[in-house]
């Protein structure tokens, strides 16, 4: 993996990942002159007990642009730059212009419940210089950079002290609120791990106690062993409808072996994993012959220090479709309760998915 370190004329870093020697001389490019001087902040919710953060100046971010305005196309007229260079890289990754995490973050309000400053991370992940791509037609090779990617900046940002947890993430899709269309995912750098990951942290570790080993690879090998959910197999990775879907066509894909976050994971994991991910982004595409949408949300140890043999490097997407007409959407039960009403099989949908045949060399 070939590395560039750049900084924007606002004073944002951005870094160029390739496969292949990245050229020197390359400028890094911003539609912005000045700093943002992003200060957001958390309020504790004392009924969840859990942080909110608060960033209002992001409702002036950019909003699904016109083709001509893309922000993440490679620069073509220096005087209309966007945010990424013109060059020959791969991928691109910069600090995310509205943040609702700063590191810098400081002077939180005095409220009637506890505030602190939102001293974390957001980066933005560009996969491809290409505006009219996806992640599912993207080369096995970028695939299995990114996954690199993902590891380096899990390093570098979880290495910061008051960093806990780091969580990369893609929303596709207008239906899960993407504001721009061009190929990117995002990472969230949290001072604290965020309620959904402390939940199966906490879940993973009275596994590991009781068992002496990894629900998630155990769950993974019995369902390699049952086989009605799984859409991917080999050696070293695994795809599955888990039986205790959430969401209609949710997956999740995994390392079979024990494999706490990015940077952990060896060559032979890589290539599998990136194989297993391609595999589940075609048949979502090819099952509906259009784009899908979803979250994809990878989940890895809190960067503590501690050794969490307890935990599993995992993604788990979150599509919002119910059947191929209709959009789900969380209702009463599911946000006032907590507790989600499905009412397809994880069985019938894995059998759907099963069905698409794919080919991983597909980048059209």
């Amino acid at each position: 993996m070939h590395i560039q370190e750049l900084v924007k004329p606002d004073g944002r870093p951005l870094t160029l990942y390739s496969n292949q020697p990245i050229p020197a001389g390359l400028v890094a490019t911003s539609p912005f002159p000045d700093p943002q001087n992003a200060n957001p902040h958390l309020r504790w919710h004392p009924l969840r007990g859990e942080w909110v953060t608060y960033a209002a100046f992001r409702q002036n971010r950019t909003y699904q642009p016109p083709p001509q305005y893309n922000p993440l196309a490679a620069t073509s007229d220096p005087a209309h730059p966007t945010e990424m260079p013109a060059g020959d890289y791969e991928i691109a990754v910069f600090d995310n212009r509205f943040p609702s995490l700063a590191l810098d973050s400081h002077d939180p309000p005095t409220l009637t419940v506890p505030t602190a400053p939102a001293n974390g991370h957001c980066e933005v992940v560009v996969f491809t210089q290409d505006p009219q791509a996806a992640l599912s037609r993207l080369p096995l090779s970028r695939i299995e950079l990114l996954l690199q990617v993902w590891g380096d900046r899990t390093t570098r940002i979880g290495g910061k002290h008051h960093i806990q947890y780091v969580l990369p993430f893609e929303n596709r899709g207008a239906e899960v609120g993407v504001t721009l269309h061009h190929p990117h995912g995002q990472i969230y750098c949290y001072p604290f791990v965020p309620s959904v990951p402390a939940r199966q942290l906490a879940q993973e570790r009275e596994y590991y106690l009781q068992h002496g080993s990894s629900l998630l690879c155990d769950m993974a090998r019995d369902e390699a062993a049952d086989g009605k959910r799984v859409l991917y197999q080999d050696e070293h990775a695994i795809a599955f409808v888990p039986p205790c879907a959430r969401y209609p066509y949710e997956v999740w894909v995994m390392p079979t072996g024990p494999c706490k976050d990015f940077a952990a994971l060896t060559p032979p994991q890589r290539a599998s994993l990136a194989r297993a991910l391609k595999t589940v982004l075609l048949k979502y595409d090819k099952l509906w012959d259009r784009p899908f949408p979803y979250l994809m949300a990878w989940y890895q140890a809190p960067t503590d220090g501690a050794e969490h043999p307890e935990t599993q490097l995992h993604c788990q997407f979150y599509p919002p479709y119910r059947t191929r007409d209709r959009l789900k959407y969380l209702a009463g039960t599911e946000l006032a309760a907590g507790m989600f009403a499905m009412d397809v099989l994880p069985e019938t949908t894995a059998y759907e998915l099963q069905q698409v045949e794919v080919d991983l060399e597909d980048h059209a």
